[in-house]
């Protein structure tokens, strides 16, 4: 799950906690709005730690060796 997809289902929990107040029989729309929020929270948490883990890993690594090597031909050499 992505950083975006976290943030949106935490705010369509909260939309479902806070300001529908539509019942359904069987179904309690308020803890569905919580529990999205919860999945939402675990979600982000799960994300940042992934990107964190991702950049320490990538700076333990030394850069590549990167060599140029050019060879020019003497003209000084040839005749005119």
């Amino acid at each position: 799950m992505t950083i975006g997809g976290s943030i949106a289902l935490i705010i369509v929990g909260a939309i479902l906690a806070y300001a529908v107040s539509y019942e359904i029989s069987g179904i309690d729309i308020r803890l569905v709005g919580v529990i999205l929020m919860i999945g939402g929270l675990i979600g982000l948490v799960i994300g940042i730690v992934r990107i964190v883990s991702a950049r320490r890993a990538v700076g333990r690594r030394p850069p590549p060796a990167v060599r140029e090597e050019r060879y020019y031909e003497d003209d000084y050499r040839r005749p005119y």
